[in-house]
């Protein structure tokens, strides 16, 4: 050993002796950062994440384009995963005129349907007032609300509006009951106070929970999707199923859902009727891209640009909307998962000419690989001995939508590790 490696080891030695006596030293102080056995896990990282929400749609009649005045709406939202502080999303988005909502509150369900429960009532605000203008083609979320509600639960969204709204976006055939009463009883427990009765949800966006869950999943979908022919007041729509499925998951794979399912909904063209929407490639932004904390968006739509005039006989037209909905998913870092049309032989609409247009699109997405999962749901609910139909059990009667014994077979058809990010 040379004398200079030897006077280097020297002063490596007493520089380690100067640190390790330092380090001593700040412990002593209680500067020093504890051993790292002993360091407390970081808290689980909470964010907003969907839980519940339904497609806005264009008014077209009736009450939705008269809108109200001087009226208070009662709607029940029903949520997929819980928590303890929410933030309520509300909407104007086809309105015509700024949207006054005067006072909003937020409760748990009470003993009988409309009620609530006086213990859990609680005001929303919006960044600190209790009254909120939404402007023209405008969607606002309120400031954080702390309110429990469980996992599978419900809340009860009361809204004034001193009017006149002018045209009320809105979302036709919730397969909810919601209650309606002249004047401001957003207060007011009891549905006594509320005398009428309405099957629409009302400018209503959604509703988000503070969660460490990872994410939420968004259902773009038609009639299907919405629940059309599920029992009233039960959430039998499949979603709903999916989501009590989820639910008995692990916590760490459960995740938001949220339904933007609109009846009539076409991929290719807009509305032809009251409620329909506008096509799913014009509403995917608002209805699903944009949806709180989504990852993953599940298509099922088609079947109405068979069934309705002009129909739609190029399978080629199907595809190029399937691929603008998984680039512009992907783009912003979303997965796509995908179902087959379901069949629909003995709907009054029905042709052998539609079907065969049916047969090649569903061919398409079982094998082209574009997705990043499928779900073969006309395999799922097809009469094995009659493929072009529904499965007498699982028909609601109409020979196009199931009913709920139909919707839970198809919720549980789905790998639910096809939806997780």
């Amino acid at each position: 050993m040379t004398e200079a490696t030897a006077r280097s080891r020297m002063r490596w030695a007493a520089a380690a002796v100067a640190a390790a006596t330092l380090v001593t030293g700040l412990i002593g102080a209680g500067i020093a950062q504890a051993d790292p056995v002993a360091k407390k896990e970081p808290a689980a990282r909470t964010d907003w994440v969907a839980t519940w929400a339904t497609a806005a749609e264009v008014p077209f009649s009736g009450q939705q384009l008269a809108g109200f005045t001087d009226t208070t709406l009662r709607e029940r939202i029903h949520v997929s995963i819980g928590g303890d502080v929410v933030r309520l999303r509300l909407t104007n988005v086809y309105g015509k005129t700024p949207l006054v909502v005067q006072s909003t509150t937020l409760g748990r369900p009470g003993g009988t349907p409309g009620d609530v429960d006086a213990a859990s009532l609680v005001p929303v605000t919006f960044d600190g007032a209790t009254s909120v203008t939404i402007p023209p083609g405008a969607e606002y979320a309120s400031d954080p609300v702390r309110i429990s509600v469980p996992g599978d639960g419900n809340l009860m969204a009361s809204l004034y509006l001193p009017g006149p709204t002018g045209p009320a976006t809105y979302h036709r055939d919730a397969w909810t009951t919601g209650y309606l009463a002249a004047g401001d009883q957003t207060g007011q427990p009891t549905v006594a106070s509320f005398p009428s009765r309405i099957s629409n949800f009302y400018f209503l966006d959604g509703l988000d929970v503070e969660s460490t869950m990872d994410g939420s999943v968004a259902f773009l979908g038609d009639s299907i999707t919405d629940g059309t022919h599920s029992t009233v007041d039960a959430d039998h729509r499949w979603p709903d199923y999916l989501a009590d499925r989820m639910l008995t998951q692990p916590r760490s794979r459960q995740f938001g859902v949220v339904n933007s399912g609109i009846a009539g909904n076409r991929l290719l063209l807009d509305y032809t009727g009251a409620g329909q929407g506008v096509n799913a490639l014009a509403r995917l932004e608002r209805d699903v891209l944009t949806q709180t904390g989504v990852r993953t968006v599940f298509v099922f739509e088609g079947i109405n640009d068979l069934q309705n005039d002009p129909t739609q006989y190029d399978p080629n037209q199907f595809i190029q909307a399937y691929h603008q909905i998984i680039q512009r998913a992907h783009d912003q870092g979303i997965r796509v998962v995908a179902s087959t049309i379901t069949p629909w032989a003995g709907w009054t609409a029905w042709t052998p000419e539609r079907e065969a247009v049916r047969v090649q699109v569903n061919q398409w997405i079982r094998t082209s690989g574009e997705f990043d999962g499928v779900v073969d749901f006309d395999k799922v609910i097809r009469d094995p001995a009659d493929p072009q139909r529904i499965l007498p059990a699982y028909d609601s009667g109409d020979h196009l939508h199931p009913g709920d014994v139909g919707y839970k077979a198809m919720a549980d058809a789905v790998n639910l590790d096809l939806l997780r990010p």
